[in-house]
């Protein structure tokens, strides 16, 4: 509620309009857009119940309303611009039935930038990513020796082939509901193949049931040129990598079927897996088999680790390539992904005590906070 002293002042003076009213194109965005600022009346003693925001292509035509926003505020973006077009706009402050206009600024447009300097961040991680990527690729070509951590699942499967030998029993392979267009299936053959290689060698019999024709026809090929290579093209026979059906539990089913028939020595489950993972596992489980299992559903991980001997997880199934067939491509990929994941771990860990240490000295030490604000804003990513 106003005072006398203030209602006297107000008709005298009268509601005065918005000062220092600027707009400007909105920056590091994809264009369309215009910011408008301005500042509150000065001395105002009449309460302002908000602004309406007015536009026009041609001020001497007229402007009209394009937003409205309340009396706290003092910014406003306009979204609904054409790129190249000018632009004239104006603010109107309101207070009950009463209004000022501001005086109209302009012409101004709006336009894509090429550039967005508020990702300059995500620019320098990118730029490391890849040189690391490219040095160690360098390093790989040129025959250097570097180490990469063992995989337990790949060392067991020399051990699963022999004991399934041993025992007189089949292997069985399996690609889940996979297709060929999946990562993690094209990262399985190059395993499909290694295992086919032993089972020639080992004179054992490798079954594969597969959920898709395209899958099947890529296992029959790996199996055939994998019994090439080693001198048993005799031993292949297109009636042991044969196509089930699509259906998930149709084939879970026909899978179970052949364990309980067939009895392996040794499963193994590389691709993508859904909820019939655990049921199959299980069956694999009751006829005393060694069990493999990969795959890069995080969901199926869980039952694969509970039934089976073994398993890689993740990316782990990715790597496996690159110990079976070091190529310098797929070393160098590798060695530098787990060199970043290395610092990517430290530097999470070391901004974690930061801030902790900042939290807890935040007023003996405020300048911790600020160095961890710092990097924090830094680290965070603009959209």
């Amino acid at each position: 509620m106003l005072t006398l002293p203030g209602l006297l002042l107000a008709a005298i003076v009268g509601l005065m309009p918005p000062a220092s009213l600027k707009a400007v194109d909105a920056p590091n965005d994809q264009g369309q857009s215009i910011i408008l600022t301005w500042t509150a009346p000065e001395g105002e003693s009449v309460p302002v119940t908000g602004y309406t925001i007015l536009r026009s292509c041609a001020p001497d035509t007229g402007f009209a309303e394009v937003g409205t926003e309340p009396a706290a505020t003092s910014e406003y973006t306009d979204n609904d611009v054409i790129d190249g077009t000018k632009y004239w706009y104006a603010v109107q402050v309101k207070s009950g039935a009463d209004s000022a206009r501001s005086a109209a600024v302009g012409p101004v447009t709006s336009k894509a930038q090429w550039f967005n300097t508020a990702r300059v961040n995500i620019l320098v991680v990118t730029v490391v990513i890849c040189g690391l990527f490219f040095y160690y690729l360098q390093r790989a070509r040129k025959g250097a020796k570097m180490y990469i951590r063992k995989i337990a699942g790949l060392d067991a499967i020399d051990d699963a082939l022999g004991r399934a030998t041993e025992m007189g029993k089949p292997i069985l392979f399996s690609f889940g509901l996979g297709y060929i267009t999946d990562m993690v299936v094209i990262a399985a053959l190059p395993l499909l193949r290694k295992i086919a290689k032993k089972s020639a060698e080992y004179s054992t019999r490798l079954i594969v049931p597969n959920s898709d024709p395209i899958v099947m026809t890529a296992a029959q090929e790996t199996v055939k040129e994998a019994y090439t290579e080693m001198g048993r093209p005799d031993f292949y026979n297109p009636d042991n990598v044969t196509f089930l059906t699509s259906d998930q539990f149709g084939y879970a089913a026909g899978v179970d079927g052949i364990i309980l028939r067939e009895k392996p020595g040794a499963i193994f489950w590389f691709g993508y897996f859904y909820a019939e993972s655990l049921i199959m596992a299980e069956t694999g489980h009751s006829v005393g088999a060694i069990q493999l299992a990969g795959t890069t559903e995080t969901t199926q991980l869980p039952f694969f680790v509970a039934a089976c001997d073994y398993t890689m997880i993740g990316e782990e199934i990715y790597a496996a390539s690159c110990y079976l067939r070091p190529e310098p491509i797929m070393l160098g990929t590798l060695k530098g992904e787990d060199f970043i994941r290395f610092w990517l771990i430290v530097l999470v860990t070391a901004t974690v005590v930061l801030g902790t240490v900042a939290a807890v000295l935040s007023k003996q030490a405020p300048v911790l906070n600020q160095v961890f604000e710092t990097v924090v804003r830094w680290a965070t990513p603009a959209y």
